[in-house]
């Protein structure tokens, strides 16, 4: 494989179809409890639960939204209490994933940024071995509105020059803090932003420049968008070479020939329209050895993952390579 110009040997597989870390999102869990208390807040009790569910369903690992809890934002108490109780439960917190705290986001960049910084710290002190984010912006009016939050249009990065380098030197600030700490970064693509095309993706982690920094190559984003979109295959075939995490979910999409319409919904893994079979083994030879995030919005979320997670470890190597 080559990239930016050098050629890459791909490392041995350093696990199994069975120990290939997996882990599931936090979508099958209410942020806020029905008596108004966010879960971040909630009682060790509460957190118990969370991971109880999440063991039963033979997951052993979790990614930490801050859409439900911040692990820099809780005292170092409350963070043991959540490290402990996950452990308890057979869980690992595999990542945390900052999300729509942009740090070019207009007046609140500069706060996002220190937030991120934060964020770094607690995964660190919290054994993770990931530290996700991206671009996106919290959501607008009309997307909130939304059933499906995707099909309203967001806020979107401007085609300045100045920005992106802000962005660039942002994201390469959080990536050598990440560095120090011996984490990996991994920026999540999402529509409108500067991680929004492969080509704008692969573009920013070169720009950024550092060993650590990666992409989350999750073109289910892309594909559920009811608008033209860049052939699914395409993407990945630029963007899995720089994959260091990756967020996976399908939709079923349908369009006009004429392109007068689009549509798509969640389904599972092996229904959609991305192929994962190909996919995966295609990323594998590119040389991709990080972890699985099983994603599902709509209906049984936590169901769903779980039937995808048993359904991604048929197209993972049955023995690791020497």
């Amino acid at each position: 494989m080559t990239v930016n110009g050098v050629v890459m040997t791909a490392t041995p597989h350093p696990h199994t179809s069975e120990t290939w870390p997996i882990a599931v999102c936090m979508h099958g869990f209410a942020p806020v409890l029905p008596d108004g208390t966010r879960l971040h807040d909630a009682p060790v009790e509460e957190w118990d639960r969370v991971f109880r569910q999440v063991a039963r369903l033979g997951f052993t690992a979790v990614e930490i939204a801050d859409s439900h809890i911040r692990p820099s934002e809780l005292t170092p108490q409350r963070r043991q209490e959540l490290k402990t109780v996950a452990s308890e439960n057979g869980v690992q917190l595999i990542s945390v994933h900052v999300q729509r705290q942009s740090v070019i986001q207009p007046g609140k960049g500069e706060e996002n940024l220190a937030y991120a910084h934060r964020a770094i710290d607690a995964a660190a002190e919290l054994g993770m071995t990931v530290f996700s984010t991206g671009l996106h912006q919290p959501f607008t009016e009309a997307q909130r509105k939304a059933l499906w939050f995707w099909t309203a249009r967001g806020p979107v990065d401007p085609d300045d020059a100045e920005t992106r380098a802000l962005a660039v030197r942002r994201l390469r600030e959080l990536g050598e803090h990440a560095a120090s700490v011996g984490l990996p970064m991994s920026l999540e693509m999402y529509e409108d932003t500067y991680l929004g095309t492969a080509d704008s993706a692969v573009r920013l982690v070169q720009e950024i420049g550092l060993d650590n920094v990666g992409l989350n190559p999750d073109i289910g984003n892309l594909i559920r968008l009811h608008r033209p979109i860049e052939d699914w295959r395409e993407m990945h075939e630029k963007t899995l070479p720089y994959a260091n995490y990756w967020h996976v979910k399908n939709y079923i999409r349908d369009e006009a020939g004429d392109g007068s319409w689009q549509t798509a919904v969640p389904t599972s893994l092996e229904l959609g329209l991305i192929n994962y079979r190909d996919m995966v083994a295609r990323a594998i030879e590119l040389g991709f050895r990080g972890p699985f995030l099983m994603e599902q919005y709509g209906g049984d979320s936590l169901g769903v993952c779980a039937t995808n997670r048993d359904y991604l470890r048929t197209l993972l190597p049955e023995s690791a390579q020497a």
